[in-house]
């Protein structure tokens, strides 16, 4: 089974402060990883989605995602922007981002990732532990641990 995210998968520094080149940042680490094969395709699906409805949360995060036919696998990118990007949430710019990649026919398996993230974002000591993460490797870690216990 290939894991949900990984090392090559999180990016700690996002440069971008826009909401369409963290987005693109981050589907080009998901392409990089083989878990995306059009990252056009995959870019512009996130894109109509992101026109249906904002993804903002409250707290400073963002859960920009997609079902597309140019995913592999179910996946989770991880981005930490210090300046915040505006994923059209009430309070804020988000500071923490889950790029949530999902195989066009993974229904259920969009959902179950989602579900799980929106439990975890409602723990502050989860989003507090990832706002302090030094390591790419322990932050996918313990996203892989804390989603799939």
């Amino acid at each position: 089974m290939t894991e949900l995210v990984t090392t090559d998968l999180v990016d700690l520094d996002l440069a971008p402060t826009d909401r369409r080149a963290v987005v693109r940042s981050l589907s080009e680490r998901l392409h990089a990883a083989g878990r995306v094969t059009d990252l056009e395709q995959f870019v512009a699906d996130v894109e109509a989605r992101e026109a249906k409805m904002a993804t903002g949360l409250p707290g400073g995060i963002g859960i920009p995602h997609c079902r597309s036919e140019a995913v592999t696998v179910p996946t989770v990118a991880v981005g930490r922007s210090a300046e915040g990007v505006d994923f059209g949430a009430d309070d804020g710019p988000a500071r923490l981002i889950f790029l949530i990649a999902a195989p066009e026919g993974g229904d259920t398996d969009h959902m179950t990732v989602l579900a799980a993230l929106a439990r975890l974002l409602m723990r502050s000591e989860f989003t507090e532990t990832l706002l302090g993460a030094t390591d790419p490797a322990a932050v996918a870690e313990y996203v892989r641990t804390e989603v799939n216990p």
